[in-house]
């Protein structure tokens, strides 16, 4: 089998592509891809519980928590006692973080423009239900798992 045919293959080289294309505008305005992914996952009006985020965007928490603690450093967001959970923490986004956080949505507004005026809404709609199919088939540990049949 050639790697270039296997889905995993496609999959990781095409996140690899969007992650480089992303992580250079990102750069532009001094941040990253993953400080970008997290301004978008931060609800600009209430705040994050900071134990949310992580699951949220498929995050491990020492690499969130490294990110946030980057992000607090530059400005971006800062921490408050979450009122309905004293032992928990909401991520609130600052002025600054909300200017971020939009510069950082028109990039992802651009991309998915651009991707749907080059391919059709039938194959976009076969691309989504394939994807759910992945992650369901991974989620039901439906390929390595207990519930494998090979």
């Amino acid at each position: 089998m050639q790697k270039e045919k296997t889905i995993d293959h496609t999959l990781r080289a095409t996140w690899q592509m969007v992650a480089k294309m992303y992580n250079e505008q990102a750069a532009k305005h001094e941040s990253t891809m993953a400080m970008a992914f997290v301004l978008l996952n931060i609800d600009k009006e209430k705040g994050t519980p900071s134990t949310s985020l992580g699951p949220l965007m498929g995050m491990e928490p020492t690499s969130l928590s490294r990110i946030l603690k980057s992000m607090e450093e530059k400005g971006a967001i800062y921490r408050e006692k979450n009122p309905k959970d004293g032992r928990g923490v909401l991520i609130k986004l600052t002025d600054f973080g909300i200017e971020k956080r939009n510069i950082s949505k028109q990039y992802v507004i651009k991309f998915n423009q651009t991707v749907n005026e080059h391919i059709s809404a039938e194959k976009i709609k076969n691309f989504f239900e394939v994807t759910e199919t992945i992650n369901d088939l991974i989620s039901n540990k439906m390929i390595f798992g207990i519930n494998s049949t090979k």
